[in-house]
């Protein structure tokens, strides 16, 4: 399932199925028509387990010609949201061995491969959804820049997991831009740089962890106003998905919703030569096989 939060002329979010590049399914339309329970929105609907997603596997696979008319709707007539606020988002440093390299160059950061996952946390109000505003305060930065990340979404709560046992965890994988103020960094410490508000555009779905085949052979890419800045796959992960979950449930309980931005691949501004760097103005496109394409525009905040 591609399983999309949305709304309709700014009323409440919605939860709903894209079952075609046109349309999106409102669940709980089909679930009162079958008389059948669902949450109502993508976070309860996650934490309700294999019984919620069953049951909208069900729905979803009755004859398309006998759903509510009012269930359908265009994706057009639509504004896609993020896909929910999750509890924890939890960030992957320095986890393609090309942007460790130029990290290296342009940021200071070491240049030998790190031992073990980079870890660092945004907060749930940096969250922004699909077509809303990167909020530029050139008051607080002049080098706002962008990494392109394959999301994971914990669907079972994870505590000392084993790697063989990690993937058992995942509910579904969508799209993180880990938008980060480079000039904004304190000491070392990269929460104010990283998880300042609209810092984690999140979407536009979370589909399901059945839909994709193999999420460590996933193509993603970035673009600034139509010109590709980042081209990369999964596979190049340092530290792949099963280790992440391993390492950070080693001793952080992951809970269901919560995300781990996996790092992002080389190609951002501040390790280009010369850098460039995020305006008013611009267009951010993040891609990732599979999933998506998760636009943003930048707006001046002051």
């Amino acid at each position: 399932m591609r399983l999309v939060t949305y709304t309709l002329n700014d009323g409440p979010h919605l939860l709903g199925a894209q079952v075609d590049d046109e349309h999106i399914v409102d669940l709980a339309v089909l679930a009162e028509r079958a008389d059948v329970e669902l949450p109502l929105d993508l976070l309860s609907f996650i934490q309700a387990g294999d019984p919620a997603r069953e049951a909208a596997q069900h729905l979803l696979a009755d004859d398309p010609t006998g759903w509510p008319t009012e269930a359908v709707r265009r994706i057009s007539e639509v504004s896609l949201r993020a896909p929910l606020r999750p509890g924890k988002i939890i960030g992957v440093g320095l986890n393609y061995v090309e942007h460790v390299a130029e990290s290296s160059r342009s940021l200071d950061t070491d240049k030998e491969l790190p031992p073990r996952p980079v870890l660092f946390s945004k907060p749930a109000t940096a969250v922004t959804g699909p077509g809303q505003p990167i909020l530029h305060n050139a008051d607080l930065t002049t080098q706002l820049d962008w990494e392109c990340e394959l999301a994971v979404v914990i669907g079972r709560t994870a505590f000392r997991v084993s790697e063989e046992e990690a993937y058992d965890h995942i509910f579904g994988y969508s799209i993180v831009n880990d938008i980060s103020a480079r000039d904004q960094r304190r000491s070392g410490q990269w929460f104010f740089s990283k998880g300042q508000d609209s810092y984690a555009p999140f979407g536009p779905a979370v589909v399901t962890a059945d839909e994709i085949t193999d999420p460590m052979a996933l193509d993603l890419s970035l673009r600034v106003n139509g010109v590709t800045k980042q081209k990369s796959n999964t596979r190049h992960m340092l530290f792949p998905i099963a280790r992440l979950i391993a390492d950070i449930s080693s001793g952080v309980t992951l809970e269901p919703g919560d995300v781990i931005a996996t790092g992002s691949p080389s190609g951002v501004g501040a390790g280009m030569v010369p850098p460039e760097f995020l305006n008013p103005g611009d267009t951010v496109e993040a891609t990732v096989e599979g999933i998506g394409t998760l636009a943003n525009p930048v707006i001046d905040a002051r």
